[in-house]
């Protein structure tokens, strides 16, 4: 295929990482414990380092029944080569196209991506974030991360910016998730499946993150109200959250207490759903294939499975194309709903886009319709 772009367009995938290895776990939860964007603690440069000390045996443990480490990175590279060569072909005048992986508490980080960027010659990038659902905590996190990682390589004006801050009601990821919510279900017998209640279970947050404005549980919200629709059938539906650890409150209803309550309502058909996981990793292979599967036994529940994640399924790669050629094709720097501040937001760097490809920072049309 003839490329007409001079240089690679580079899409940057923003994830949250994940120890690949065993002596990798106690570098992860230090970093995870360092970052104020999700868990703020007094004297957090001491707290934050004994919290991930003691929490390390443990962690460790966890991951060694899911074979000893994340399989995140993997799976993201599986998403990445299969992105970039849809992409090739959807988008064909900013082609050839890359991507790199920045993820938040291991490596590759955003050094890493940028210093290869470089190597490459990319000089047209995208930040897509691989947190469909927008929250201050996860994609505004990385962007403050990769913003600064370019500033101190000296890097902030070699690269042109724009940004895929949010893709939760995009016809093709609601599409994909849809798929694998059916998908799930057929796993019933078609006798029971009419009783199946079909459990969405989100990441949680700290409450006081939630309460100062932040998008992600409407967003959530959202998206599980487009998927139900996608489906068009009228299964019983509920939302939950799950991975609430640390010293602070956390977004509810709990997934494993919402688990007990549909066994005690009599409920003997779950299907759990990781509505906002894009891979496998450990929510889902641990907390939700083995702890949840524990607790849904204890409470009574007969058949209770989970959906299986998008990870490299066709339709998945297909819908991270289409929504980076629709965002590439708007030339715009953001959705637009990137630069509303949260309400009780005291940062003022929020929201930035570093050395933005349109000037005018022009947002993009909502794709979601």
């Amino acid at each position: 295929m003839e490329h007409k772009n001079p240089s690679p367009t580079g899409v940057v995938l923003m994830n949250l990482g994940g120890p690949r290895t065993l002596p990798e776990v106690g570098p992860f939860l230090r970093e995870l414990f360092a970052d104020r964007e999700i868990i703020q603690l007094p004297v957090q440069s001491a707290l934050g380092p004994l919290i991930a000390r003691l929490r390390t045996p443990r962690l460790e443990r966890t991951y060694a029944r899911i074979g000893g480490g994340s399989p995140l990175y993997d799976w993201t590279v599986r998403q990445g080569e299969g992105m970039v060569k849809r992409l090739d072909v959807l988008s064909p005048q900013t082609a050839p196209h890359r991507f790199y992986l920045a993820f938040r508490y291991t490596e590759p980080n955003s050094e890493q991506a940028l210093r290869q960027m470089e190597q490459d010659g990319v000089r047209r990038a995208v930040a897509f974030s691989q947190y469909p659902q927008y929250s201050c905590s996860t994609t505004g996190s990385s962007l403050h991360d990769l913003w600064a990682s370019a500033r101190r390589l000296e890097m902030a004006q070699m690269f042109r910016w724009s940004v895929i801050d949010r893709w939760s009601t995009h016809p093709a990821y609601v599409q994909a998730m849809a798929a694998k919510v059916r998908e799930g279900l057929a796993d019933f017998p078609e006798s029971e499946r009419d009783d199946v209640v079909v459990l969405f279970s989100a990441h949680s947050l700290p409450q006081r993150v939630i309460n100062k404005g932040d998008p992600y549980l409407q967003e959530v919200a959202g998206t599980v109200r487009d998927v139900m629709r996608e489906l068009g059938e009228s299964y019983e539906h509920a939302l939950c959250f799950q991975a609430d650890v640390g010293p602070v409150t956390w977004q509810g209803p709990n997934t494993e207490s919402v688990i007990h309550a549909l066994g005690k309502q009599g409920r003997r058909n779950v299907l759990i759903v990781g509505i906002i996981f894009t891979t496998d990793h450990l929510d889902t292979l641990s907390e939700i294939d083995i702890e949840f599967a524990e607790a849904a036994e204890k409470a009574g529940v007969t058949r209770f499975r989970r959906a299986p994640a998008p990870n490299d399924d066709p339709l998945f790669l297909d819908g991270m194309a289409q929504v980076v050629a629709d965002h590439l094709a708007s030339e715009a720097v953001c959705g637009p709903q990137f630069a509303l501040r949260c309400a009780g937001c005291v940062d003022p760097a929020c929201r930035e886009i570093l050395n933005p490809a349109d000037e005018d920072r022009r947002p993009s049309p909502d794709l979601s319709r």
